[in-house]
């Protein structure tokens, strides 16, 4: 199977990737619903029993950084939600590896650990996972000088489960909380566009606002689930007036996210994220500030 070689460079980027990049708590004394909860985060690499980086017990919600270099980067950055059904996160290929290659355009990634609503003893809800989408947004643009971004160009991408936060964060924001004692709250939690990969959602209950962010959707048509969901959202979107790039591919399933190592032959599995790239490019996120 060939590769591209974009492709080939987020690959290598992507050993122990991780490992090496800062890891920002979203608050610094803790996130609030979250007081009180002192079980520590389980990272489990992949293994005989799962192919990805495994993260459950989110308590304390945070985004890792991944820069691109100085000389490329073009200023956009995307908040990645990765899935895992709110019971868990994979955090390599729906996560360190679609950074990795967002660094490869000029992008600047920021993968989230969000709070788990569906973990077995959870008691949190999906709203506490947005409610860390839209910190981690803020928290971007109050730092956008530190990380050479544009504030202007503040994105999020979700996938599976990662896909429900990332539209909930499309569809329900604020411009601010002027009133917040927190600086960082006082930043918009808008994103400026907003990538649904195969989302877990039902179209039916979401009401779009007319000010709606830019959107691109993918997933697979055997995905049941997703492509269903995307069937009614786009009539939705088009009535609103939100500007929206829809990919719906012939087969690759759920869950392909970026994974060096697919033996899938399945376009969806291999290049898809070169789709995205030219929708960064389409909505002009790629120009250089």
């Amino acid at each position: 199977m060939h590769i591209p070689a974009v492709c080939v460079a987020l690959i290598l980027a992507g050993v122990a990737l991780a490992a090496d990049r800062p890891e920002v708590p979203l608050w610094a004394n803790g996130a609030p619903g979250s007081e009180g909860k002192t079980a520590k985060e389980v990272d489990e690499p992949p293994n005989k029993d799962h192919a990805y980086f495994k993260i459950t017990s989110v308590n304390n919600p945070s985004v890792t950084v991944f820069l691109p270099p100085r000389e490329t980067a073009t200023g956009a950055a995307m908040v990645i939600a990765p899935g895992g059904g709110h019971q868990f996160l994979n955090f390599d290929q729906e996560g360190t590896y679609v950074a990795a290659y967002l660094n490869t355009i000029g992008v600047a990634g920021f993968v989230l650990k969000y709070r788990l609503a569906r973990e077995p003893g959870s008691t949190y809800k999906v709203d506490d996972a947005l409610a860390d989408a839209q910190r981690a947004i803020r928290l971007i643009r109050s730092r956008a000088a530190e990380w050479r971004v544009n504030p202007a160009r503040v994105g999020v991408i979700g996938f599976s489960a990662g896909g429900e936060v990332a539209a909930l964060a499309a569809t329900r924001y604020d411009a601010g909380k002027a009133e917040s004692a927190d600086p960082t709250d006082h930043q918009s939690s808008r994103p400026d566009f907003d990538a649904l990969i195969y989302p877990g959602i039902r179209a039916e209950s979401y009401t779009i606002p007319k000010d709606m962010p830019v959107t691109f959707m993918l997933c697979a048509d055997n995905d049941r689930g997703p492509s269903t969901a995307l069937a009614g959202l786009y009539p939705m979107l088009k009535a609103a007036g939100v500007k929206t790039e829809v990919h719906i591919y012939a087969s690759g399933g759920h869950g392909f996210g970026i994974y060096p190592e697919t033996r899938s032959q399945s376009p969806v599995a291999t290049t898809w994220q070169l789709r995205l790239g030219d929708w960064l490019k389409d909505i002009g996120m790629l120009k250089v500030d």
